[in-house]
């Protein structure tokens, strides 16, 4: 599959129920026609991803967001402030919504955001309908924060492949629920949890993990390279890769971010997990990562990629 910049043929493959693969500032997404229930399912076809786990639907404004969901008055807040940006907000749907019930996986709440990508925007203010967009990978593989990513592992599944460089922000986004009095996190991700609480005057709760999942990324295995990984090592143990943090030092190949910058590592996260991967090694360690700032979200995918994988 080729990567292009061809918004016009990416609009009309849209139009027909075909994939489209765009980047976002957090990874690249797996596009569809959210209102298209064939087209929805070809999304989760095309991952492997479980039919309970709901996609994230992407709009080109806040305004368009609030004609498909019931914004409460600090969720309205949250979107005028942060969007277009990695924030995800969940609310209840309208009763009108035209989004298929399978992008919410049978619930009556929706997952949205509007990203922050001028070619993303691009593409949503020409197709001008809701788009949900999934990460561009199989389910519970790494994220892709390049277009040959998506094409390597996806490409054959995909009718357009948008290329808009590498994903500045690197991890996906922040997922606030609003479905109940209080607010909840459930999912760390590129907005800091601290910058979220003090718009709002007060904490979250924190409910990463779900049985049954309001938005992506609550499944304990996700985010996994092929190979094993092993979290807050010193470093490597024979056969093993080492990804570091911090300055390069005798252990290894490689740093998530030689000056220590959380915003650095989280832009690299998927990127050096791609690339150690692709070596073909058993097993990776991973330095420990501070857990503050973008370093949730770090750890979060960190964790769940070194979970214990699902029986294929």
């Amino acid at each position: 599959m080729p990567v292009v910049n061809d918004i016009a043929g990416a609009v009309e493959a849209l139009e027909r129920g075909d994939l489209v693969a765009f980047p976002t500032e957090t990874v690249y997404g797996l596009g569809a026609d959210a209102g298209n229930d064939r087209a929805v399912a070809r999304v989760y076809g095309a991952k492997g991803r479980p039919a309970f786990n709901p996609l994230i639907v992407h709009v080109a404004s806040a305004d368009q967001a609030f004609g498909l969901g019931e914004f409460p008055k600090a969720a309205r807040q949250l979107a005028l402030a942060f969007w277009p940006g990695p924030l995800t907000i969940v609310v209840n749907r309208r009763v009108d919504c035209p989004v298929s019930l399978l992008a919410s996986a049978g619930l009556s709440s929706l997952a949205l955001r509007v990203p922050n990508h001028p070619v993303a925007l691009d593409l949503l203010k020409a197709f001008g309908r809701p788009m949900v967009g999934p990460s561009a990978n199989p389910s519970g593989r790494v994220s892709p924060t390049t277009a040959e990513h998506v094409r390597k592992h996806l490409g054959n599944k995909v009718a357009v492949i948008l290329d808009g460089g590498r994903c500045r922000v690197g991890v996906e986004s922040t997922v606030v629920s609003f479905l109940d009095d209080h607010p909840k996190l459930l999912r760390h991700g590129g907005l800091p949890r601290a910058d979220i609480e003090r718009l709002l005057g007060a904490a979250l709760t924190i409910e990463t993990r779900a049985s049954r999942p309001h938005a992506p990324g609550q499944i304990d295995s996700h985010y996994a390279p092929r190979a094993e990984l092993r979290l807050n090592a010193d470093g490597p143990r024979p056969g093993e890769a080492y990804l570091g943090f911090g300055p390069f030092h005798t252990h290894g190949a490689c740093s998530l971010s030689p000056a220590g910058d959380l915003v650095e590592a989280a832009a690299n996260l998927f990127r050096l997990l791609h690339d150690i991967d692709a070596t073909g090694v058993a097993a990776i360690a991973v330095a420990p990562i501070p857990h503050h700032g973008l370093g949730e979200a770090i750890n979060d995918r960190l964790t769940r990629a070194a979970a214990p994988r699902p029986a294929p």
